[in-house]
């Protein structure tokens, strides 16, 4: 698919999500906007996934005019229990979002409608394998919120208005193809629920104390943090994020590597509620079977899940730059077996190397893990500076990256990704310089095609690159106290002018000669003018 087309699609999103905030521009808070708008078009794609898999398995047996969604409730129940067992839910022919689309005109109760509706679709998954992937998933749609207007007839206006501009979404479902068959969400040409996720926290990064970049990893980032992590894999075990917010890093090791060749899944954890579900629904959006994924909600610092799981062989993050901690205020921490390594505890005002430590324990012994960083890591000194030991003299640390200034929403720092392995070829660490490799567009900087296949290149090369590659022994970084700051061991190129000292040499000279000659005229006017006043 061309560019020309993917750019295409993606504006068309972009116009029926500005449509549907236009609509309810004034009534709901741009944060709760974005809730709604993903929860409502999460309850339209399980719908739909579910008719289309019910009605594929119906064209098989050779009964090609089915349609489940015109299935009557009592007839459908039969299939209930085999449902939930395949697919982790199960929603009645009348509760699909289609159906109640049909009768929202007619429907003067439907904030009830679908406040029923949700219950239903997470009770059907209760005391079964998918219940901790259904639960609290509809929790953030308060379809009875004075936000959504002060009566039931207002509310209910703006539902309406929500669900027909999801339903005007272009997702791929109802999309055929040139063959004939449905498309899935997942084969469409860009990432519908990472691109409508990042443009609506564009829209809304600037909401009061709420920045985008918490949540949100471009997915360019994304990209090179997956391929790093995948760099001489085929296949991986399964790939974690002890931050996922959303989910899209994990998601990007799907669509990069093919979710068939994550064996065992997609793990990890998320403190934020909200950001929580959200990742949950992005895991089903993208097609990813409730068995499949093992996001869990908690702080993975201090109630850390997957203790018992096998290593994994990718972890990707963007944990929080500088977030606060309990540290060492609480005594039992220094002894817990991801930390005590080190002999010391992160700042409590800085969790950054944290979540270092605790990637680096739930690391396969052939895994790799590609971390974005703050910078001041790379350099304070104390009880980091103990911790950049720890890491250098074991020689976890793989490579430090220096990344371009102004590519995330809501920070302008220039941010580092710290690499850790536990089985190295070498005892050196390599530093790359990627300050330069963006181009601009509009406020922000963004990594090309080109630009992740450069740094790529640095990566895999692992050999010195005037001005963009070092690889230095850890003896040395030993020497500057541990310093991992790429500035420390990469030359800059100096990118002034040069120079030629014996034309600026001649250039002075004629300008002293010119400034002689003129001096001369001039004391000879004064006298010609001082004769003339004489004889007058």
């Amino acid at each position: 698919m061309s560019d020309n087309r993917k750019e295409q699609e993606r504006a068309e999103l972009h116009r029926t999500i500005w449509s549907i905030a236009n609509d309810l521009r004034g009534s709901v808070d741009g944060w709760d906007f974005k809730q709604y708008v993903l929860g409502m078009l999460f309850y339209r794609y399980i719908s739909e996934n579910l008719s289309a898999y019910i009605n594929a398995g119906e064209h098989e047996t050779g009964d090609t005019a089915f349609n489940y969604a015109a299935l009557s409730d009592a007839d459908a129940e039969a299939a209930r229990e085999d449902l939930v067992k395949t697919k982790g839910f199960f929603i009645l022919p009348g509760e699909l979002f289609e159906n109640v689309l049909k009768r929202t005109a007619a429907d003067e109760n439907l904030n009830e409608t679908l406040e029923g509706v949700f219950n239903n679709i997470e009770a059907s998954a209760q005391g079964t394998d998918s219940e901790a992937n259904f639960k609290g998933l509809f929790d953030d749609i308060d379809v009875n919120s004075n936000k959504l207007g002060g009566t039931v007839a207002q509310r209910n206006a703006r539902l309406v208005k929500l669900m027909n501009g999801v339903a005007d979404m272009k997702l791929g479902q109802r999309d055929a193809t040139s063959n004939g068959a449905s498309r899935g969400y997942s084969e469409n040409t860009i990432d519908l629920f990472g691109d409508a996720y990042e443009f609506l926290m564009g829209m809304y990064a600037s909401n009061a104390g709420k920045s985008g970049g918490e949540f949100y990893t471009p997915q360019e980032v994304s990209e090179l943090l997956t391929r790093i992590t995948l760099i001489g894999k085929t296949s991986i075990n399964k790939v974690y994020d002890p931050a996922a917010g959303s989910g899209s890093l994990l998601l990007n090791i799907a669509k990069i590597l093919g979710k068939d060749k994550v064996r065992q899944g997609f793990y990890g954890q998320e403190i934020n509620i909200t950001t929580y579900n959200l990742c949950r629904i992005n895991m089903f959006l993208h097609d990813i079977d409730f068995d499949k994924f093992d996001i869990a909600h908690g702080d993975t610092l201090t109630d850390p899940q997957h203790w018992d799981d096998e290593p994994f062989e990718a972890i990707v993050s963007n944990p929080l730059y500088s977030i606060k901690w309990v540290g060492d205020d609480n005594p039992l921490l220094i002894n817990d077996p991801r930390f005590s390594p080190a002999g010391v505890l992160a700042p409590k005002s800085k969790a950054d190397l944290a979540f270092i430590m605790h990637s680096l324990t739930w690391l396969a012994t052939n895994g790799t893990a590609a971390i974005v960083c703050f910078p001041g890591i790379m350099y304070r000194g104390g009880a980091e500076q103990k911790i950049r030991k720890y890491l250098i003299d074991n020689n976890f640390i793989d490579c430090v990256i220096q990344l371009p200034g102004n590519l995330f929403f809501g920070t302008s720092i220039a941010t580092c990704i710290m690499v850790l392995k536990k089985s190295k070829n070498d005892n050196s660490t390599l530093f790359i310089d990627a300050s330069k490799e963006f181009v601009k567009v509009t406020n922000n900087n963004k990594l090309t095609a080109d630009n992740i296949t450069n740094i790529l290149g640095f990566y895999t090369g692992r050999e010195d690159v005037r001005y963009k590659a070092k690889l230095v022994p850890n003896d040395d970084v030993t020497a500057q106290d541990y310093n991992l700051s790429v500035s420390s061991y990469v030359e800059q190129e100096d990118t002034r002018e040069v120079v030629d000292i014996v034309k600026l040499n001649a250039e002075i000279d004629r300008i002293v000669a010119r400034g002689d000659v003129l001096r001369r005229e001039i004391s000879a006017i004064i006298a010609e003018i001082e004769g003339d006043a004489d004889h007058e």
